[in-house]
């Protein structure tokens, strides 16, 4: 009987995602304040009108989504391969072009060591979530390690010129 399949892996940034939400929080609700507090000003230096409120509002509508948006990391894996989600793009790779995941201690979030020779950073597993991190990666290297076990073995290679 062969052995059962790891469990698929999905993670992300729990503290990173809590700090930009509260972040996110505390910018739109400072610009709201502001917004709908915001008066004349009885010098006349200054004229703010409705159009102000709201554009105070808006900015900081757009700002706390800005903020939120960059708690978007994520990474899911499974058998098939591993689709990383960072915060300009995502990416999906099959197992065959990851040659180890790595999480040193001098490095902040994983890394995907490719086997053209590249590094791919994984920000959605952080050193920061501790065990979940820790949990996230073993994962990874154990559906790595299956995924290498299921592969068909490389043909032999041809002897060399000179065999002596």
């Amino acid at each position: 009987m062969p052995p059962a399949a790891p469990p698929a892996v999905s993670a992300v940034p729990r503290r990173w995602r809590l700090l930009c939400a509260a972040a996110a929080l505390v910018v739109a609700g400072v610009l709201t304040y502001v917004g709908v507090t915001l008066q004349d000003n009885a010098t006349g230096v200054a004229r703010f009108t409705t159009a102000d409120q709201v554009a105070l509002v808006g900015l900081g509508l757009v700002l706390g989504a800005g903020l939120l948006a960059l708690g978007r990391p994520r990474v899911d894996a499974d058998l098939t391969g591993i689709r990383v989600r960072n915060l300009a793009g995502e990416r999906a790779l099959p197992w065959t072009a990851v040659r180890a995941v790595r999480f040193d201690r001098r490095f902040r979030w994983a890394t995907l060591q490719l086997t053209n020779d590249d590094e791919f950073a994984v920000l959605a597993i952080q050193g920061a979530d501790g065990d979940r991190a820790v949990d996230a990666v073993e994962g990874l290297r154990a559906l790595l390690a299956a995924a290498r076990a299921a592969e068909p073995p490389p043909p032999p290679r041809p002897p060399l010129l000179y065999d002596d």
